[in-house]
């Protein structure tokens, strides 16, 4: 099934999770880009790719998430992208923060399988 080569970016510092997510992404048709830190995403937003989707983790080795989202709200290429937070930080402040700068949903982690994170991905790709 071919998803017209929607494009989505994951900014994920963990490599194994980063590489997962990758590699179900691509086995579904979708475009992936992946950056490891803050500045990273933020230069790979301002690069011009058009993106369809942004998976964001807020812990991140520089910038963090909370950071990031707010670059991407104030960029009119992608202030309208979804953007998926997907984070260890579950706390109810840290999800009506990440609400509050534009996220368009929060995983938890360790609350997710790939699955559900594929069923995520496809729900907004679709809106």
């Amino acid at each position: 099934m071919k998803n017209n080569n929607k494009k989505i970016l994951i900014v994920e510092d963990d490599k194994f999770l980063a590489k997962m997510l990758s590699r179900m992404l691509t086995d579904s048709s979708y475009e992936v880009f992946l950056a490891s830190s803050g500045q990273e995403a933020i230069d790979k937003v301002e690069s011009g790719n058009v993106l369809d989707l942004i998976i964001l983790d807020i812990m991140l080795p520089d910038l963090d998430g909370f950071e990031v989202l707010k670059e991407i709200r104030e960029n009119n290429k992608t202030k309208k992208v979804p953007v998926i937070i997907m984070s260890n930080l579950g706390q109810p402040e840290d999800i009506k923060h990440g609400k509050d700068l534009g996220a368009s949903d929060h995983l938890i982690k360790s609350d997710f399988s790939l699955d559900e994170v594929a069923k995520k991905i496809k729900f907004f790709l679709k809106k």
